[in-house]
């Protein structure tokens, strides 16, 4: 027997005659939109908080395989060597690259000064002192040096027959000098750093700090790169290359020229040293007055590439809150004079058995109230 096949249709028919009728349930219809909704919406929320979970995890991941790994701390073992004296990785490139167009600018505006400068004897110079009450004594009890800056060595420095007169004398010449430059190179830096904790600069900090970065020779104008330049040479470390560039003052370079760091130039102003060959086209760079020559003293260890690795152990001292030791950096010196780390041992030398680190937190006594405030 064949079974007919009923459709829903078919099924309505047969109701109907019979005075029935189907109704759908709208209830039923409603819950299970709600329902699909309901799935749908979870589904999204399970999405969104898998990807968003997802980047956080790998990044927890990796920063736990990074703890694993055994990590060098480059700048604290460049500061252990510097301690050590011993050459420095180079970690970044910071203090690399030289712009000498405006190098020396604010060297070659001492020459436009008027030429009324009067050489002093050495017994007029010692008088001055004894007058100001300025010696190496109280300089080394109370800190404090005279401001007394002059321009030109006596020409009998080398008719001094006393090597401690000699000495001393020379010291209290230079030891103003060098102080003054590193007064300026201060509050240049401290300068520097309060422009560097703005959010903001003026118009005028801006055009000061272009005319720094001319200053220093710095590429691209490099922050980073001007705070390691613009930092001071420690005194005694100063006075120590003076005293042996010089033969504490009795040189013909330091009487001619005012030259106190033999420092060497190729052009035509210059002093040649005597029984040079020929062939030798290098001559001792001369200076106006001696102010000049501690100030392209201090420019030649700031930016030459030849003394980066002196800057590069000076800020190190820095970044660990030490004091500048003249013994530490005068390691990084031997590329001052062909004689290399011969020439570092000389230095300490005469840093050592002339007591020379006494001065490196001596202060030039202010000229003025509102100077020493600053300093």
């Amino acid at each position: 027997m064949n079974k007919k096949t009923l459709d829903i249709d078919y099924i309505k028919k047969i109701l109907l005659k019979k005075g029935l009728t189907i109704k759908k349930n709208k209830k039923n219809i409603i819950d299970g939109n709600f329902k699909s909704l309901y799935l749908t919406a979870l589904c999204s929320i399970f999405v969104i908080i898998f990807f968003y979970t997802i980047p956080i995890f790998l990044e927890f991941k990796e920063n736990r395989n990074i703890a694993k790994q055994e990590i060098t701390n480059t700048s604290k073992t460049n500061f252990e060597r510097v301690l050590n004296g011993e050459s420095l990785e180079k970690t970044s490139d910071v203090d690399e690259g030289l712009n000498i167009k405006n190098l020396f600018e604010d060297i070659f505006k001492f020459d436009d000064l008027p030429s009324d400068t009067v050489r002093l004897s050495a017994a007029t110079i010692e008088q001055l002192f004894k007058d100001t009450n300025y010696n190496l004594k109280n300089v080394r009890e109370t800190k404090l040096v005279k401001p007394i800056v002059l321009s030109l060595l006596p020409e009998e420095m080398k008719k001094i027959e006393s090597t401690k007169k000699r000495k001393s004398l020379f010291i209290k010449i230079i030891l103003p000098l060098v102080l003054e430059e590193n007064t300026r190179i201060r509050l240049d830096r401290k300068k520097l750093f309060s422009i560097l904790n703005k959010n903001k600069n003026s118009d005028i900090e801006k055009k000061w700090l272009n005319q720094k970065f001319k200053e220093y020779g710095v590429l691209n104008k490099d922050l980073s790169t001007l705070k390691v330049r613009m930092d001071i040479v420690p005194a005694s470390l100063a006075i120590a290359q003076a005293a042996k560039e010089t033969g504490w003052g009795t040189s013909r370079f330091a009487i001619e020229g005012n030259a106190l760091f033999g420092q060497w130039t190729w052009t035509n102003e210059g002093i040649k040293p005597a029984g040079a060959d020929n062939d030798d086209t290098h001559k001792v760079m001369k200076f106006k007055i001696l102010k000049s020559s501690v100030r392209a003293y201090q420019k030649n260890l700031n930016t030459h590439s030849s003394y980066r690795e002196f800057r590069m152990a000076r800020a190190e001292l820095r970044d660990n809150n030490v004091d500048l030791d003249s013994l530490i950096l005068a390691n990084y010196l031997d590329k001052y004079a062909e004689t290399g780390k011969e020439y570092v041992k000389i230095l300490k030398k005469i840093i050592d058995q002339n007591n020379l680190r006494d001065f490196d937190d001596a202060k030039l006594q202010p000229s003025s109230i509102k100077l020493k405030s600053i300093i």
